[in-house]
This record gives structure tokens, C-alpha cells and sequence, in this order.
């Protein structure tokens, strides 16, 4: 098989199983070795081992696929890839509102993350980097935001038919409920993702009153994972906000805003009990996977198997609806 394709691949599972950043990345740094070397390289053992950029696994992982074979580490990943979430909803899901590039805190480029949500056969994807206030993860100002404004535009229009790169943020929701980002930019998006990421302890009474705003801010168009809470992975766990959740639900029905099912499996955000709610109070829902690497665009399966379990019928997802509809609905 192609080398390329076989150290894309290594790469797409191992984002999507969620390993430590650096093993993927050694991988994806290979293959854009590897296109640039011409045969008198890539046949020459010797040269090909030493050759920046390539250590002992991909160069088993190159020599291997250029032999015409599956490589072992390729073929040991297919058969134990640790996702196996199933269910006829994903076939339903024709796109993805949550996603970040090495903009903020994503692993990669813009352009990888679309041509692995191509590959995942998404009609749409909605690049939604962080807003200035998480300084951790390289949240983009209003004049950063404005620059990637134009290279997402050219982007989307060197994509063709058939597939949509949508402009968008995830926006931190201030503590008092406004959102992080000038509001004549949050109007030129396709979709704003509104989020909380700090201040989780926060008094009830106060956090209702901020998601309640946010949730009712014009600009918003989905509420990102919800409560805020981890439960597994290499960033421990912690407890989720609390929050009056009948009075936020009803904010979001209210104002048409979707309630996000976050597909990572650290987070299975919100949880079972407030589906429940949520659903009882008619909002409307996003199931997004938070990719921070294109593999992670893949954990989509998690989180339409969560809303099949959870009951939430597929007219009342969001990222069920073709783009026209889509942005129809968030221009609402």
C-alpha cells in the first residue's frame, strides 16, 4: 500500500483512540517527509533510515507498505481499535458543528481536519477554535479570528461540491452569561458553539443565570458540553457544574438553541438524566465530536450511539439536516 496513506491512517486511529498526543504526530510528520522523497530515497534502506523525521517504527511502518504489505502496526490497530460504538443514527449525521484546528489547541491543520471529515464521507464540518479568554489553548483574538475568517472562505470555495467547511467559534461564556468575542464577529459566523470553561463551582443560582443568558444570546447556536465534567482519561475527572437544568433547557428551547451531545468519552456530556430533561423540555440537539485532531473527527460514533440509547429522535438533531437547512436554521 501506499506509505502515505498507511502513516495517515496509523495516524487517524491513534487520534481517535485518543493517545498521547506525540505517537500520532510522529506519524503525520512522516508522511510529509515521505512526500517529499523521491524513489532513489524511499528505495534505499540506508538513506531512508536516516532520513530527519523518520525513526525506527515508520521506517518499518514505510519499508513494509512499499513491499506491498499491510504494515503490523497498521494492521495491529485495525483489529484492536478500542471504538466500537454502533448505531443507525450515525448513518443519519450528515455533519459535524465542533471542531478545532492548531489555531487554538488542535493538533493540526485546517486542511487536514477537512480532508479527514471528506474521507468520513461529512457533508459539512464547522471550524469552531476557541475565543481569547481560554489563553491555554491559544484562544484567537478578534483580529486572529478575522485572518482565519478569510482562509477558512478560501477554503470552503477550493472544496468544490459536496462538501461545506463552515466558519465558526467555540466562544467562552463570560461569567456574567455574555460571550467571549465582539458581537459584529459572532455575526459574520456560520456557527457559535457557547461554552463554559471556567469557574465550574460556581454558585447555582449564578451558573443558571450565565448559561440562561447564554443561552438566550442571538448569536448562540449550540451549547457545548454542558455541565463541564470529566469522567475518565489522562486529564483525571472532575464533578460537572450544577445549574437549575429545567430553567436552561427551557432557555434553549425557547430561542431555538441545540444542546450539544459531546461525543468524547471523557466527557458523555450532558448525562443520561438531563437527555432526559432536555427532551422533555422540546430543545433541539447537536451531536459533535470536539475533535482536537482529524481522528478524533471519528468519535461521532460515540455520540450517536448515546442519543439512539437516550431516545432522541433524529428530526430534533441538528447535524441531521442538509447545509441549507442547517444554515437556515442557524441564521434563524
Amino acid at each position: 500500500m501506499d506509505p502515505v496513506d498507511a502513516l495517515a491512517e496509523i495516524a487517524f486511529l491513534l487520534e481517535r483512540d485518543r493517545v498521547i498526543r506525540y505517537k500520532s504526530k510522529a506519524f503525520r510528520t512522516a508522511g510529509d517527509v515521505v512526500v517529499g522523497l523521491g524513489p532513489e530515497v524511499l528505495n534505499d534502506p540506508v538513506r531512508l533510515k536516516n532520513t530527519k523525521g523518520i525513526g525506527d517504527t515508520t521506517y518499518k511502518v514505510i519499508r513494509q507498505a512499499l513491499a506491498g504489505e499491510v504494515p503490523d502496526y497498521l494492521a495491529d490497530l485495525r483489529e484492536n481499535s478500542s471504538v466500537s460504538a454502533k448505531s443507525d443514527l450515525r448513518a443519519k449525521l450528515r455533519g459535524d458543528l465542533h471542531a478545532h484546528s492548531e489555531w487554538s489547541d488542535g493538533t493540526t491543520a485546517i486542511e487536514l481536519m477537512v480532508d479527514s471529515a471528506r474521507r468520513l464521507g461529512h457533508e459539512y464540518l464547522a471550524l469552531t477554535d476557541h475565543s481569547p479568554r481560554l489563553t491555554i489553548a491559544r484562544g484567537l483574538s478578534a483580529e486572529r479570528l478575522e485572518e482565519q475568517l478569510e482562509i477558512v472562505a478560501g477554503l470552503d470555495e477550493a472544496a468544490g461540491d459536496g462538501f461545506r467547511l463552515l466558519s465558526g467559534i467555540e466562544v467562552d461564556i463570560n461569567d456574567d452569561g455574555s460571550l467571549d468575542q465582539i458581537d459584529d464577529l459572532l455575526g459574520r459566523l456560520d456557527v457559535v458553539v457557547a461554552s463554559v470553561h471556567s469557574k465550574l463551582k460556581m454558585d447555582a443560582r449564578q451558573m443558571t443565570r450565565r448559561m440562561v443568558a447564554a443561552a438566550s444570546n442571538p448569536h448562540t447556536d449550540v451549547l457545548g458540553h454542558i455541565t463541564g465534567r470529566l469522567v475518565e482519561g489522562s486529564r483525571g475527572t472532575r464533578p460537572g457544574a450544577q445549574f437549575d437544568a429545567a430553567e436552561v433547557f427551557a432557555a434553549c428551547a425557547a430561542n431555538g438553541t441545540a444542546v450539544e451531545v459531546n461525543s468524547r468519552p471523557e466527557r458523555q456530556d450532558p448525562p443520561d438524566d438531563l437527555i432526559a430533561m432536555a427532551l422533555d423540555a422540546g430543545c433541539m440537539f447537536s451531536i459533535d465530536s470536539d475533535a482536537h485532531a482529524p481522528g478524533q473527527l471519528g468519535l461521532l460514533d460515540y455520540g450517536a450511539e448515546r442519543a439512539e440509547k437516550n431516545g432522541i429522535p433524529a428530526e430534533r438533531i441538528v447535524t441531521t439536516y442538509p447545509v441549507d437547512q442547517l444554515l437556515q436554521w442557524t441564521n434563524r
